[in-house]
């Protein structure tokens, strides 16, 4: 990356800026004024623990910590923001997670975007929304983070579920019902959680919804797709180079709805697909057979 200025692996075909400094020495990392996490959520806790041992732990300072990841960590369930205060021990108001729907393939190349930045400091928000705005990409803050987080972590399971409906070679009616449904669940168990409703109508909730759902840059799409044609999951994991950040969510979605005892259908028969071997066919029906009831 530093000779070519070009990620050929993850985002070929974008110049990485003369001005962007990489490097693989973690004393580089220390007093910065913005740290930015994108590293998939499985993994966040380990690197943040590995830069502490040279750093030292308390390394993030009083910096802004900023999150572009989407997930919840498996075992303890925990949001991102969660694991960051747990790890650094940094205070809410020096957090900002900034979510929405934001494929990399189209930022890089400037086709025009709008995200959400959300803090429990309204200043911390709009000083992010300031700092990542640009003519192609709007950002919009918000000082809901539980719900900003939960939106862009669980929309991925629901695009497991579209990706199957497309490999099972189902319609756009089948994809509408488990959006909208899928939307449902998100928001259900997201205000028992303490979210605020109205963020799961926004950029972080339906907005990236609609384009993990439908796109062809969606890695979590495209595992579903593949599982609705019939192939292994470790088959399909086993020859992608990123990260379908859905299938680990899938796991801490399903775990987290059960200990709360908040009705997730969907993300219960895409567990099933994924984990136990379910056929998707069946997954389908058992979903279209249950009890009848208001929406």
């Amino acid at each position: 990356m530093r000779a070519e200025r070009e990620n050929v692996v993850y985002l070929p075909g974008v110049t990485i800026p003369d001005a962007v400094h990489i490097t693989t020495n973690i004393a580089d990392l220390s007093r910065c004024q913005y740290y930015v996490i994108s590293t998939p959520t499985q993994f966040i806790r380990s690197t943040i623990n590995t830069i502490g041992n040279t750093l030292g732990k308390d390394f993030f300072g009083d910096a802004l910590v900023i999150n572009v990841a989407k997930g919840i960590e498996n075992g303890t369930l925990k949001r991102i923001s969660e694991i960051v205060a747990e790890v650094a021990g940094i205070p809410a108001e020096q957090y900002v997670a900034v979510s929405g729907p934001s494929h990399a393939e189209e930022v890089g190349h400037g086709l025009p975007t709008a995200v959400v930045a959300a803090s429990a400091s309204e200043e911390k928000a709009r000083e992010v929304q300031q700092l990542f705005s640009a003519p192609t990409f709007r950002v919009y803050s918000s000082t809901d983070v539980t719900g900003v987080e939960l939106g862009g972590a669980l929309k991925n399971v629901i695009a497991l579920s579209a990706g199957i409906s497309d490999g099972a070679g189902f319609g756009d009616n089948t994809k509408a019902a488990l959006m909208t449904r899928g939307l449902a669940e998100i928001s259900r168990i997201g205000i028992a959680m303490g979210a605020e409703p109205k963020t799961f109508a926004g950029l972080s909730g339906l907005g990236d919804l609609i384009v993990t759902c439908n796109s062809r840059h969606s890695r979590n799409r495209y595992v579903g797709e593949q599982l609705g044609k019939g192939r292994a999951l470790k088959d399909i994991l086993g020859e992608m180079k990123m990260v379908a950040e859905g299938v680990a969510t899938t796991q801490s979605a399903y775990e987290l709805s059960n200990r709360l005892g908040i009705e997730m259908p969907i993300v219960q028969e895409v567990h099933q697909i994924l984990f136990e071997g379910k056929n998707p066919l069946e997954a389908t029906r058992a979903l279209m057979l249950r009890e009848m009831k208001e929406e």
